[in-house]
């Protein structure tokens, strides 16, 4: 399928363009991962929590990203990738009117939990959608678009907020019909939700996905499409023979080893990919932002324009990776990036340590040292957009055959949303306890010991078909 004359049949714009329709997964996930961070003071005052309650409002919607994530690769191999996006988008639509308006903890709690589900679900399936979609040439670069829809959708609710929150004075005040800015955050999303389910609804399932279930004539049909008639036959029956033994339905318990009976040492490698993203502690960055740079002396409206600069840095390092991808490889992008961010985090770390708490309890630094810990948070923040956020998830959607892809992206997505819960959940208590230095030390330390892990277990997948990978 890479000769000159397959690529001339090839419909490459479909292709990018049904990329792109998954990609609004990536953005509604980035965006309802971001529109927590202006919200924080308005959970605080409307539901009268304290440091432990603030956290579990934030931190509520991962329980559903785990659920999400892992159900929804299981779903997936059953109903298929294009009807679990349908119904993660609904879910998408809910959850953002919901928590708008809810009035207590609870009835918020239930809603950012539906909307975790569709973050979950959202968080693997549309890059497997693409790996499963896209030629193996460009298959990197399409996949990195997803991080930078994701980063775009943070971008998006970091500007949505802060021009709310500066129309109407600040987040607690009210807006429009008397309803709190912090209300009108969530229900922006509504927009961008509603575009996705049109979206989904024109474009075809994944052929891959078609294969597996034995529906050859609609897999070659979709074949055609992307890649033309001549290719498509020749296409489906290299699916097919890379399922080669697995006649079966995919199960979890293919994620077992007939020979050894342990799990694949594949699964173990997604899980620590998937593992280490979190323990460098960047969701503090996407979730606390706010509440982070007012610790340290910013105002709420320079706190929040802040995360607007960290959001453009991040679609920036995301635009190199789209250039870089496919051409060095995942690989060595993983490890640079695990040792800039040990690097800056230590910086980070370093700038926390020379403050002084003042009469309130509040983090205070010299002006200098406020620069440089601003400084070293957003090349912190390049760093991981350069490297771990978007090749993640892209190894995550092409590093398992095809007869495991849903069961190990189930599996990879439940560590992973696991992990950013719990480092979400103790990013308060840790601010409260040990301090803002201690907490980033940690983050940093988790940054080094991924250098080694990439560099001893971590396989390059560039320029590979999907049915050539190996379980």
């Amino acid at each position: 399928m890479n000769d000159a004359a397959s690529r001339q049949e090839e419909n490459t714009g479909f292709i990018i363009l049904i990329s792109c329709v998954a990609t609004l997964g990536g953005f509604l996930f980035g965006f309802d991962s971001g529109v927590i961070n202006g919200t924080v003071d308005g959970l605080r005052a409307a539901f009268n929590s304290d440091s432990m309650g603030t956290g579990f409002n934030v931190a509520s919607m991962l329980l559903g990203c785990a659920v999400g994530a892992f159900f929804a690769g299981r779903l997936a191999d059953h109903y298929g990738r294009r009807v679990v996006l349908i119904v993660a988008a609904v879910c998408f639509i809910i959850s953002a009117w919901g928590s708008g308006v809810a009035t207590g903890s609870l009835e918020f709690v239930i809603y950012r939990i539906i909307g975790g589900l569709a973050v979950g679900a959202a968080s693997v399936m549309s890059p497997a959608y693409i790996s499963e979609v896209a030629s193996a040439r460009y298959r990197g670069r399409l996949a990195t678009v997803q991080q930078i829809a994701i980063i775009s959708g943070l971008f998006a609710a970091f500007l949505s907020n802060y021009l709310l929150a500066r129309v109407a004075g600040a987040s607690t005040q009210p807006l429009w019909n008397g309803f709190e800015a912090w209300r009108w955050m969530f229900w922006v999303e509504i927009l961008p939700a509603g575009l996705f389910l049109v979206a989904l609804l024109f474009i075809p399932e994944s052929p891959r996905y078609l294969v597996v279930k034995g529906q050859l004539q609609r897999a070659q049909a979709v074949l055609a499409r992307l890649y033309g008639a001549r290719q498509a036959e020749a296409k489906v029956r290299e699916i097919d023979a890379s399922r080669a033994g697995e006649a079966h339905r995919p199960r979890l318990s293919d994620l077992i080893s007939k020979t050894t009976g342990k799990v694949r040492p594949i699964v173990w490698i997604g899980i620590g990919l998937a593992v280490f993203q979190q323990l460098v502690g960047i969701n503090v960055v996407f979730y606390y932002g706010a509440v982070l740079w007012q610790a340290v002396g910013f105002s709420e409206n320079d706190a929040l324009l802040i995360n607007v600069l960290s959001g453009a840095l991040s679609i920036g390092a995301c635009l190199v990776t789209v250039v870089l991808i496919d051409r060095v490889g995942r690989k060595p992008l993983l490890w640079i990036g695990s040792a800039g961010m040990a690097l800056t985090l230590a910086a980070v770390a370093f700038a926390f340590a020379s403050g002084h708490l003042d009469a309130n309890g509040r983090l205070q630094l010299s002006d200098g040292m406020g620069v440089f810990a601003l400084v070293a948070a957003n090349a912190y923040v390049v760093f991981f957009n350069a490297s771990w956020g978007p090749v993640m998830w892209v190894m995550l959607g092409e590093m398992f055959p095809n007869q495991i892809r849903g069961s190990g992206l189930a599996v990879a997505g439940l560590f992973q949303w696991a992990a950013n819960f719990a480092v979400t959940m103790t990013f308060p208590i840790m601010l409260a306890g040990v301090g803002l230095a201690a907490a980033y030390g940690c983050y940093a330390a988790a940054a080094l010991v991924s250098v080694f892990f990439v560099l001893r277990y971590v396989h390059e997948t560039n320029g590979r078909e999907l049915e050539q990978m190996e379980g």
